[in-house]
């Protein structure tokens, strides 16, 4: 089976990337244009270098590979940048996607797994959120993912293509190797900032709100790891493969850390205090935002293997030890 990974040089990308090598997916083509991802992360797989906004470099690929199954992570996530600059969320996630079907119903590759979020859902109405919870997206990075997530299912319906759409919030950590990571730049995620003021990369850690109603005041979410979720997107492949109808599945701990749990387990991690000071609570910020993965536990066989918190943050403090700045450091 040869499997094209879109957006395979990235943070999940790469990590899943890997997880595929490790179930002997021995055929991988990463196609990527390196604004987000980096060339390193890929390893040994076959690197393409373009965007998926460029139909005819898609055109190339699969017209030059017997491309047998398809996963999409190439899209834009920062939620802040989405509500200021819709229109390249718009043209990158919902018009590369476009581009990316058409190609593949072209081609006849009938398998999808999309890397989706859990920002579809907007503001908790319960919690954990399940795969039932209205879809009412609050930004419009999660709003570009619900169309996607429409995309599919109608193109679904007229091809024949069979997906699996993994709605996610907070991946954390580094693979066990500690070779790649989490390299973002501008970073905008808790541990790996977290980490990066330990280092003494930044002067300290912003603490948005101390008043929420939480045990500690400060907003809890879901981390996961990325080789927890990297597997979950392997184990959705073979399910479309074997066989399994289109579906959408929530993938998270089921379980919250608070920013200041967070704050004190790393500290405990990396033997120092870390800075910190609280600031204004930011328009939108939700208490609490845990997901629901029971289903994707009883149809896929997925089961978290590094889900405690001190686990997640000595991954990234292993991989942000031997890279301070990055891919980029030598």
């Amino acid at each position: 089976m040869t499997v094209l990974v879109i957006g395979g040089a990235g943070y999940i990308g790469s990590h899943t990337v890997r997880q595929l090598e490790k179930a002997g997916f021995d055929v991988l083509i990463v196609l990527d244009n390196l604004v987000k991802g980096h060339r390193e992360a890929v390893g040994n797989a076959q690197f393409v270098l373009a965007d998926i906004n460029d139909k005819s470099a898609l055109e190339e690929v699969f017209a030059t590979h017997k491309i047998d199954a398809v996963m999409h992570f190439a899209a834009y996530s920062l939620v802040g940048e989405s509500v200021v600059k819709p229109d390249i969320y718009y043209r990158n996630n919902v018009g590369g996607t476009l581009n990316l079907l058409e190609a593949m119903v072209r081609y006849e590759v009938p398998y999808l797994v999309f890397s989706s979020t859990a920002a579809v859902y907007g503001e908790p109405q319960e919690v954990p959120i399940p795969e039932e919870h209205p879809t009412i997206p609050t930004n419009p990075y999660g709003a570009t993912k619900l169309a996607v997530e429409g995309m599919l299912k109608w193109f679904g319906e007229a091809y024949c293509l069979k997906y699996a759409s993994l709605r996610y919030f907070n991946a954390a950590g580094a693979d066990i190797a500690g070779d790649i990571g989490e390299d973002h730049n501008p970073e905008s995620h808790l541990i790996p900032l977290v980490l990066k003021a330990a280092l003494g990369n930044v002067p300290e850690i912003k603490v948005f709100g101390n008043d929420y109603p939480t045990p500690d005041g400060t907003c809890i979410r879901d981390y996961i790891h990325v080789t927890d979720l990297a597997d979950a997107h392997v184990k959705a492949l073979e399910y479309l493969t074997g066989g399994g109808k289109s579906e959408v599945f929530n993938l998270g701990n089921g379980q919250g850390f608070s920013v200041l749990e967070v704050l004190r387990t790393a500290e405990e991690v990396v033997g120092n205090t870390i800075p910190y000071s609280i600031a204004p609570r930011r328009a939108g910020d939700p208490a609490v935002l845990v997901a629901s993965a029971d289903k994707a536990k009883r149809v896929l066989g997925w089961q978290p293997q590094y889900g405690e918190l001190k686990t997640i943050i000595s991954t990234a403090w292993s991989w942000h030890k031997k890279h301070p700045k990055g891919f980029g450091d030598k």
